[in-house]
């Protein structure tokens, strides 16, 4: 659905009326166009606290960009920043700064104590007023769990807040701001993952905490098509977030197994004729629908690479109002059937190696929510799944989540004009997501480049007011 308050104050009028009345006035958010576009352009700034262990890493990263790349030269941190590359070139911070950046990236992990903490000022001080439009910020610590010294896990600690405080000042223009807490000598991991941050493909997600471990080494894809000769299988395919979740995996290269339920198959069938996929009629609650997907996926195609469970039902009462059958299909259809289909896949073993598991939660899961206590119980339940399986899984095998917040699909149409509002503003980006941000978060994820990324909960909300 259009949101008319979001092209009305990108007008020359509505600006006015917006700013005269105290009212947000939304940048339209820049998304990815074509698959080949250049994940980050512009003027980019790279710093490093002392000691940066990742200044490196990013600086060959960032090489390979289309960016014009600058390294911060304050003082003792030209040596480190340098190491940037050869694309870089150095500023001085005590300048004056004319450059209008399309990212601020700055490596923190050499914060050894809160002390260090100033080295965060002094970056983004003198530059953070530079940043444009749909502009990044990007910090990558080390993971608080993995320091050994109090002070140093506080220093590593504080980059939440702070970031999670630029992401809500910075949101009116259309900008984010993530951390990528990285696990000790997990540099080589980051790459998918400072791509997909510093690209349009993360424009509805902001505030947000990313742990990136070791894992096994990422083999050489092709960056147009990463996911070229994978099998996905992607549940509540017929429309939506699921349909677009099955068209963005399809651009990437995937051969999509779309599933829904047996009245939706109509839809469903457009949905995975246009991208040349496979349709599958099945009532995932249903006792046999575990046998039914394996035997499918079996026969048509060997094994799967990439499980993305997003059918999900919503049964809203008050929970003294709420009938048990309401109960009891949200918990199986949101939470258990996830379960039992991995049960079953695994069990068969045609789960292939670093393949992704891929569940939906929610923010309600996150924050609960008035009426919603069955489906914030079950999306909840989601992440506790996912957390606790990041420690099970074999093979290379991943599992992650996203939560989305106020996207704009045919259910938050169907809302009440106040709610609805109130859905698209209560965030820093003060708008509504698009369907496609949630699946271009779930492609990250999908991506062999992110074998560090598990266990992750990403909120895909705009950096929503509700929850954490």
């Amino acid at each position: 659905m259009s949101d008319l308050y979001l092209r009305l104050v990108n007008t020359s009028v509505g600006r006015t009326a917006a700013q005269s009345l105290g009212l947000p006035a939304p940048a339209p958010l820049k998304r990815l166009k074509r698959a080949d576009q250049p994940f980050i352009e512009g003027e980019v700034l790279i710093g490093a606290a002392n000691g940066g262990k990742a200044i490196a890493t990013l600086g060959s990263i960032l090489g390979a960009s289309a960016a014009t790349l600058h390294h911060a030269s304050e003082s003792n941190r030209l040596a480190d920043s340098s190491k940037a590359g050869n694309k870089a070139r150095p500023l001085d911070l005590a300048s004056d700064i004319n450059q209008q950046f399309s990212a601020l990236v700055f490596d923190a992990t050499g914060l050894k104590g809160p002390a260090d903490l100033r080295a965060l000022y002094d970056f983004f001080h003198p530059t953070i007023k530079k940043l444009g439009s749909n502009a990044r910020v990007l910090v990558i610590g080390q993971n608080p769990a993995s320091c050994r010294k109090a002070p140093q896990a506080a220093a590593q600690g504080a980059l939440e807040g702070f970031v999670r405080s630029v992401g809500k000042e910075i949101g009116k223009k259309g900008s984010t701001a993530n951390l990528l807490w990285m696990a000790p000598g997990a540099e080589k991991q980051l790459d998918s993952s400072v791509r997909f941050f510093l690209s349009a493909r993360s424009a509805y997600v902001s505030g947000q905490v990313v742990k990136v471990g070791k894992g096994n080494a990422a083999p050489a894809t092709n960056p147009v098509a990463p996911l070229t000769g994978k099998v996905a299988l992607v549940t509540g395919a017929s429309r939506g977030i699921g349909a677009a979740i099955s068209e963005t995996l399809a651009r990437d290269g995937a051969t999509v197994i779309g599933l829904d339920i047996p009245p939706a198959m109509e839809e469903l069938e457009k949905v995975t004729s246009a991208i040349n996929g496979k349709a599958l009629a099945c009532d995932i609650t249903d006792d046999k629908a575990p046998k039914l997907i394996a035997d499918f996926i079996e026969e048509h195609f060997g094994g799967v690479d990439l499980v993305i469970h997003n059918a999900g039902i919503t049964r809203d009462k008050t929970l003294g109002n709420m009938p048990e059958h309401f109960w009891d299909m949200t918990i199986a259809v949101n939470l258990t059937a996830e379960e039992l289909i991995d049960e079953e896949l695994a069990k068969r073993e045609l789960m292939k190696e670093n393949g992704r598991i891929v569940c939906i939660s929610s923010i309600s899961g996150i924050a609960g929510n008035f009426g919603q206590t069955n489906y914030s119980t079950a999306k909840c339940g989601v992440i506790g799944y996912v957390e606790a399986m990041a420690r099970q899984l074999k093979n290379g095998i991943t599992i992650n989540a996203v939560a989305p917040g106020f996207i704009e699909t045919r259910m938050t149409a169907a809302m009440p004009v106040t709610i609805r509002e109130a859905g698209r503003r209560m965030n820093s980006l003060s708008q509504g997501g698009q369907p496609v941000d949630v699946a271009e978060a779930i492609a990250w994820y999908c991506s062999p480049a992110s074998n560090g990324v598990n266990g992750n909960v990403v909120r895909v909300c705009g950096q929503s007011l509700i929850g954490k």
